[in-house]
């Protein structure tokens, strides 16, 4: 995460009306959304989060529930500049990174020219992302993390503001390799999208099937974004909210001093448990969503809420809990009733 301290001081007043105009911003660009993509509105909020945060996030899904469709009309209403890559198990990290080619002068010398990928672009799609092989997943590492790719030796700085969208098919799927620990952590939430209800389905139905289809518009430029993003980080937090982050993902962390654990604690299930990455995202994230909702401030029911995004993919569970067919969001259920 970045280092904040270096930001100006402002007075309370200034940061309320900043905040109100912020607010205001993205009440428009959630409406923009809305227009095109249809229900689907826990989805929605959390990749907004995802972006007012300053995040990357993970969109789980079977194909055709409109994920593609969504980081589209993301790119378009926030104004960002935006580029995808469709992962196949023959995708090379090249493919994505860029690559350096022999160029010949005219006076016959020769030079390496870096042609940058298509990762070069403030919100990057990686569409399938568990379709390539786990070698060409880890090319989006250090990007991820850094904000700056390596090649051949010299750093080549990615546009700011930067953020992967990434959707995935469920792991039950033919032709998927699981994601490695290291990079699911990188993403801020992991957003599982679902079918839609009957109604919702309904207006699919009459809307995107005739000879016209509604299209986004943009509602704000890269540099409001920026603004707000700023914003977000300046936010006050109460310490009941700090606290209640920092019990909530303590707790989903198996005790490492091979202390007995009690047979209803949910912790028995847990092989491996979130780190601090997950505090900063839910400090992040808490923030990002209070300001969608309006507030000036979060509350300890956006972490509740923001729980499950926020701390699934960072979990692993023991053999037992498989067995007993116990899964990740059970066990974020019984952290959540047992701390909160």
């Amino acid at each position: 995460m970045s280092d904040m301290s270096n930001t100006p001081v402002v007075d309370d007043k200034e940061l309320v009306a900043q905040a109100e105009s912020a607010v205001a911003s993205v009440a428009e660009a959630k409406a923009a959304i809305g227009s095109v993509v249809f229900g689907q509105e826990e989805v929605v909020n959390n990749a907004l989060v995802t972006i007012l945060a300053g995040g990357h996030a993970l969109l789980v899904g079977l194909p055709g529930l409109a994920k593609t469709k969504l980081v589209d009309t993301l790119g378009t209403v926030l104004g960002l500049d935006s580029s995808r890559i469709q992962f196949t198990p023959d995708l090379m990290p090249s493919d994505i990174l860029g690559s350096e080619i022999l160029d010949r002068d005219g006076d016959g010398s020769r030079s390496f020219r870096f042609v940058k990928g298509p990762i070069f672009a403030q919100l990057l799609m990686a569409d399938e992302i568990n379709r390539a092989s786990p070698r060409t997943q880890s090319a989006l590492l250090q990007s991820m993390q850094e904000y700056h790719v390596t090649i051949a030796g010299k750093r080549h700085d990615l546009p700011a503001p930067f953020h992967v969208l990434a959707t995935q098919n469920p792991l039950e799927q033919e032709g998927t390799y699981p994601l490695p620990e290291a990079q699911l952590d990188r993403f801020l939430m992991q957003i599982d999208v679902r079918y839609p209800d009957l109604e919702t389905e309904r207006r699919i139905l009459l809307e995107t099937t005739g000879s016209g289809e509604a299209t986004a518009s943009p509602a704000m430029d890269t540099a409001r974004l920026a603004e707000i993003q700023a914003l977000v980080r300046r936010m006050p937090v109460g310490e009941s909210v700090v606290e209640a982050i920092l019990g909530l993902v303590r707790s989903a962390r198996p005790a490492e001093d091979g202390t007995d654990v009690a047979d209803d604690d949910p912790i028995r299930h847990i092989a491996w448990g979130p780190g601090p990455r997950a505090s900063q995202a839910l400090m992040l994230t808490v923030r990002a969503r209070a300001l969608l909702d309006g507030r000036l401030a979060p509350s300890v029911d956006d972490v509740v809420a923001l729980a499950e995004p926020v701390l699934q993919h960072r979990m692993a569970l023991n053999f037992a809990a498989r067995a007993e067919g116990v899964g990740v969001r059970q066990v974020i259920a019984e952290l959540k009733k047992a701390w909160m």
